[in-house]
């Protein structure tokens, strides 16, 4: 471009002289041509690098935002990774605080359940023991008479009432004697049991006098088994209890007469003491609700 300037007054200057023939005239206009076409040339190129200049300012100034930008968010996020690590660490110290009461609960459970199952392992040997005991103690005839039974942990020893009884009577028989004397020894060694002493009929009812009915007869008989075991065998009455069941307890059908006489029956009811279970029971350990 700097070249061209220059050209145009030379040129000026051999035109005014008159000096210049022909062939030198038009190479030198072939030459101004030339420099005419690069200097357009030129003009075209230095506009296109204008353009480029600004397309990479608008470019820069782009990045520069958008860098600014992801800055802004990276901050934000590394700010939202320090709280979510902060809460994470809370939850997991909260989470060993619960996960170890959970563990001691979960002992303690497990330890009352021992206890419980030790309970009941002991009371159920002392209850099979206590049926071997009796069973070994009866003759044959008195086991025509005498059902012994360990239902639930709880043993039943079930007395046919013409064995116990005089006929139609709530009185204790001669023959009854020897066999109450057994169960009364028993019961006098297992200290930890109570007595339930239970009456029951079938269900004819009952025609002597002052007896109203089969409750009366049923609640009759078994006081006066418990007031055998206590007057005659020396058991403890701060551990018997006396009820009648009627004729609503049967464990057959009243339509024989085997059936009958399977239903007039007294059974002594021999139980772990309560008070014993229920203390175990408030020893069980409590749930914590966090």
């Amino acid at each position: 471009m700097k070249n061209l300037k220059l050209f145009v007054p030379a040129l000026a200057v051999l035109l005014m002289t008159g000096c210049v023939s022909k062939k030198k005239l038009a190479e030198v206009q072939g030459n101004y041509d030339n420099l005419k076409t690069e200097h357009a040339a030129l003009q075209k190129d230095y506009n296109e690098a204008q353009v480029r200049i600004a397309e990479y300012t608008a470019d820069s100034k782009s990045l520069a935002a958008r860098l600014k930008e992801e800055q802004e968010r990276n901050k934000e996020m590394r700010e939202a990774y320090s709280k979510l690590q902060s809460s994470y660490q809370s939850n997991v110290q909260q989470g060993n605080v619960n996960i170890s009461k959970l563990v001691d609960e979960i002992n303690a459970s497990n330890k009352f359940i021992k206890q419980l199952v030790d309970a009941k392992t002991k009371s159920d040997s002392l209850n099979q023991a206590l049926t071997n005991k009796l069973t070994r103690s009866l003759t044959r005839q008195e086991m025509n008479d005498v059902d012994v039974q360990v239902l639930k942990g709880v043993v039943y020893i079930s007395l046919a009432d013409n064995m116990l009884y005089k006929s139609g009577s709530y009185e204790i028989g001669d023959r009854a004697g020897e066999t109450l004397s057994k169960i009364a020894k028993i019961i006098t060694d297992y200290k930890d049991y109570d007595v339930l002493v239970e009456g029951n009929t079938d269900n004819v009812p009952i025609s002597q006098k002052n007896i109203r009915n089969n409750w009366d007869l049923s609640a009759l008989r078994a006081s006066s088994v418990v007031q055998a075991l206590q007057n005659q065998y020396g058991v403890d009455p701060k551990r018997l209890s006396a009820a009648g069941r009627g004729e609503y307890n049967p464990v057959a059908s009243n339509a024989t007469a085997v059936g009958k006489q399977r239903n007039r029956r007294t059974q002594i009811i021999i139980t772990p003491k309560l008070d014993q279970f229920m203390d175990l029971i408030d020893e069980a350990p409590e749930q914590q609700n966090d």
